[in-house]
């Protein structure tokens, strides 16, 4: 017998497990809440702040800027912007599929017969990394030039028009952008390359199939997580991407990117600029969430835990 209100030892015992229990359960909690904090400061509020910008009006010469649910400003950029919205979303496209076009089957080879290579070869595809974005983006301008190493000598011998050139086209803005953001392209397709289990290619072989058909039915569909990664990560910032077109563009090849700069940083209208911003980013979560429908990557993510 033990007096009421005294704990014996195993209902103390009981009450530590369950104080156990409950700190135990919050220790995830404790461990997120730095990038959460993190994500916050210097994700969530910019964001609201952007948001809350472009529904002001007025100006910096008139009196500053109020938040009065200046709608307008969406359509008003809408309606004036439209073609540089649609020539961004075309070129950041063609980037996305040149690069992948061009980084599958490099990773591809990597991935499967590179052998003692693989880390000499990444190392080279990061390589120009190690270099900053706007003299890389230089060096295409003076690559490019009309009487650059490239077009010079080749005009020098009469194979080209005096009057050819390149610089200021199309071609020389998606080459750029292509050229710029190929490692996020390939780093994302690599890594899920190399995570498929070889022996599931070797047994599809064992059963008869092709080398393109074990490709297709095996090594496509357990790389569709990589193709969707690498989509996000080359298809969202092209898009917005505005050095680019900057220095190899000229006034037919402006992009969004290019005009929400002009807007935050020569004329000073913040209003606009945020509007552009948000319908950017609007624009980028429907077409990224469209083409995870189209690719199943949720399905296919299931399958690759399921064999893991």
């Amino acid at each position: 017998m033990t007096r009421r209100g005294v704990d014996t030892p195993e209902r103390a015992e009981e009450s530590r497990k369950r104080t156990l229990g409950s700190r135990r359960r919050l220790v995830p909690y404790y461990l997120l809440s730095p990038a959460g904090l993190f994500l916050t400061v210097f994700f969530l509020l910019p964001l609201v702040l952007m948001i809350y910008t472009s529904l002001q009006s007025g100006g910096l010469l008139a009196g500053g800027f109020t938040f009065t649910w200046e709608f307008g400003n969406y359509t008003e950029v809408l309606g004036q912007y439209q073609r540089q919205f649609l020539r961004s979303i075309q070129y950041s496209a063609i980037v996305t599929v040149v690069a992948l076009l061009l980084a599958y089957p490099l990773t591809y080879w990597i991935a499967f017969y590179a052998g003692k290579w693989k880390t000499s070869i990444l190392l080279l595809i990061l390589a120009p990394f190690f270099v900053s974005f706007i003299i890389r983006t230089i060096q295409w301008k003076f690559i490019l030039a009309d009487s650059g190493p490239l077009f010079g000598p080749i005009k020098d011998v009469g194979l080209l028009p005096d009057g050819f050139r390149v610089l200021a086209t199309p071609f020389a803005v998606i080459a750029g952008i292509t050229y710029n953001f190929l490692p996020f392209t390939a780093l994302p397709l690599y890594v899920a390359l190399e995570r498929i289990d070889k022996r599931l290619v070797e047994a599809a072989k064992d059963l008869y199939a092709s080398r393109w058909q074990a490709f297709r039915r095996v090594v496509w569909p357990l790389s569709i997580p990589g193709v969707f990664a690498g989509f996000l990560l080359t298809f969202v910032p092209a898009t917005g991407d505005y050095v680019n077109a900057d220095l190899l563009g000229g006034p037919g090849t402006t992009m969004i990117g290019n005009i929400i700069q002009q807007k935050f940083l020569t004329e000073l209208d913040y209003p606009e600029a945020a509007a552009l911003s948000v319908i950017l980013m609007v624009v980028m979560l429907v077409l990224a969430s469209l083409y995870a429908r189209i690719l199943g990557t949720e399905d296919v993510e299931r399958a690759a835990g399921a064999q893991a």
